[in-house]
């Protein structure tokens, strides 16, 4: 199969600073540590020490940014493929592979480490089950393996919330597997949107995304059926205790234009519309994760 035309010949490889950032997926980490965040504070009363807090971030985060790095290299031959991911470092020659895994080594040993030593050897060796879940599990095997690769892969990027319940606690609880069952269950509608909106480039790929495999309406089906399940799923912390008012009415706000997007997606066919709820679902689980911040405080603050 032919690479994609936006792929440049290698002829030399000098990476700069700007080329291992764009390996860190630092979009991606950033609201994954947002749930991090959330996952510490609503752990306790009060806020966690400041010092449990950066350390639990810069772990974590080191982390999050190594099993990208990974993804990068295991998918450099796809990412070539693929418009949205052919001007990557690897697939355009910037980086090889051997500078990335090393890259991808040295900042997962230090985030690793920093957990286990600074924070608590629980939410180290859940970081490095998240880690080897991402980076290998999913990114090496279930990606390539069944359409359910980001249903069955989702479960090790929905743990930062419960990384940062651990953090604070020392021990998993049901209110922090809650928080980490919401990212799982809102998975697959924010993923498989971006799938039909890029349904060709993974067809190129190679890769059994749902869309191709299984065709755009049964996905778009799916896609409302789990965003149903989303919008249950958020009202537990509310019906446990977890949260309060702020949590249910603001909750319900965007519960409500969420399941409208699913809606809209299931029954229209506008070509722009995935990409819509794609770029909405994310304002929609660091909406969701902010309002738990701003009701915890509030409650305490009673």
């Amino acid at each position: 199969m032919a690479t994609y035309p936006l792929v440049k010949s290698r002829v030399e490889v000098r990476p700069g600073w700007r080329d291992y950032l764009a390996l860190c997926k630092l979009r991606v980490v950033a609201v994954m540590l947002l749930t991090l965040i959330v996952g510490m504070c609503l752990a306790t009363p009060e806020l966690p020490p400041l010092g449990l807090l950066l350390v639990t971030n810069l772990g974590v985060g080191l982390a999050a940014a190594s099993a990208a790095a990974v993804n990068h290299v295991l998918d450099q031959s796809i990412d070539a493929r693929m418009a949205r991911t052919a001007r990557r470092p690897l697939p355009q020659g910037r980086i090889s592979q051997l500078q990335a895994v090393i890259f991808a080594a040295c900042i997962g040993v230090v985030g690793i480490a920093l957990l286990a030593v600074l924070v608590n050897p629980l939410t180290a060796w859940l970081t490095l089950a998240s880690l080897i879940g991402y980076a290998f599990v999913y990114t090496a095997f279930l990606k390539r393996a069944t359409p359910q690769n980001i249903v069955i892969g989702g479960v090790a990027g929905a743990a930062p919330p419960l990384l940062g319940w651990v953090a604070v606690t020392g021990q998993v609880t049901a209110d922090g597997l809650l928080l980490m069952l919401i990212i799982f269950a809102w998975t697959p509608p924010h993923f498989w949107a971006l799938c039909i909106a890029r349904k060709d480039d993974y067809a190129r790929a190679g890769i059994p995304m749902l869309p191709n495999t299984h065709g755009e309406r049964f996905t778009r089906l799916q896609i409302l059926l789990y965003t149903v399940l989303t919008v249950l799923l958020t009202l537990l912390p509310w019906f446990v205790g977890l949260s309060g008012v702020i949590y249910l009415v603001g909750v319900l706000i965007l519960d409500m234009r969420f399941l409208q997007w699913a809606w809209r997606l299931y029954r229209c066919r506008d070509a722009a519309d995935p990409m819509r709820m794609f770029r909405f679902s994310i304002l929609y689980i660091m909406g969701l994760f902010a309002i738990l911040l701003v009701d915890h405080y509030w409650l305490t603050s009673l």
